[in-house]
């Protein structure tokens, strides 16, 4: 009896594994049949990845006119204000900008001009990196609260941006900036200033000295 058990029981087992087997085989090709649209969405993909390399190739070239290879990257950003038709033109690079300095309109102001000296038309948007350099060190302008507006320079038309500082009123000699380092926005290449900026020495707690962007003020 205990024979017969075992051998009913194998027979049991034998059929199971039999059943398992074909839905394994069953499974195994239904997989197969779903793999072939993941295929086709991985080709569709890379052909949409071709078109993407075609366009943002085209926008380089388009910034990189009259300019060197590093404006391309510049005037993607450049370019962005240009969507909304708002601005034209690629990024304005230093190498195209003759720069000047001249009194602000009140105490404690200087006026940054930059003009266009390249043959074509060219944007500024943003705030430009201002470091002013002493004898005894260098200190970065911080930001203005002022919105960055976008400005479409024409060959020969010029734009501004303000720097404001504390005058010195403290009857001391104060801290002499006589240099400053002016990078504009979205640029990498800084071009130097002279300058004769004197603020007081203070321990920090007064006011500092901040940058508008590129195209407020007068």
């Amino acid at each position: 009896m205990r024979v017969q058990k075992i051998s009913l029981l194998a027979v049991a087992v034998a059929a199971g594994l039999s059943l398992t087997a074909c839905g394994s085989s069953d499974n195994n090709s239904g997989g197969g049949d779903s793999s072939s649209p993941s295929s086709a969405a991985s080709d569709t993909s890379g052909t949409q990845g071709s078109g993407g390399s075609t366009g943002s190739t085209g926008s380089t070239g388009s910034g990189a006119t009259g300019s060197t290879g590093q404006n391309g990257g510049q005037s993607s950003s450049a370019h962005g204000p240009t969507g909304s038709g708002r601005a034209s033109g690629a990024g304005c690079t230093t190498a195209h900008l003759s720069f000047s300095t001249s009194g602000g309109m009140g105490e404690g102001e200087l006026i940054v001009n930059m003009k266009n000296t390249g043959s074509a038309d060219c944007t500024l948007h943003g705030f430009p990196g201002v470091d002013l350099k002493s004898k005894d060190g260098t200190v970065s302008a911080s930001r203005s609260k002022l919105t960055a507006p976008t400005v479409t320079l024409q060959p020969g038309a010029e734009t501004r941006f303000t720097l404001h500082y504390p005058p010195n009123n403290s009857g001391g000699s104060g801290e002499t900036f006589t240099q400053l380092v002016v990078t504009p926005p979205n640029e990498t290449h800084s071009t130097t200033l002279n300058a004769g900026i004197n603020v007081p020495v203070t321990d920090g707690s007064g006011p500092g000295i901040t940058v508008d962007p590129v195209g407020t003020g007068k």
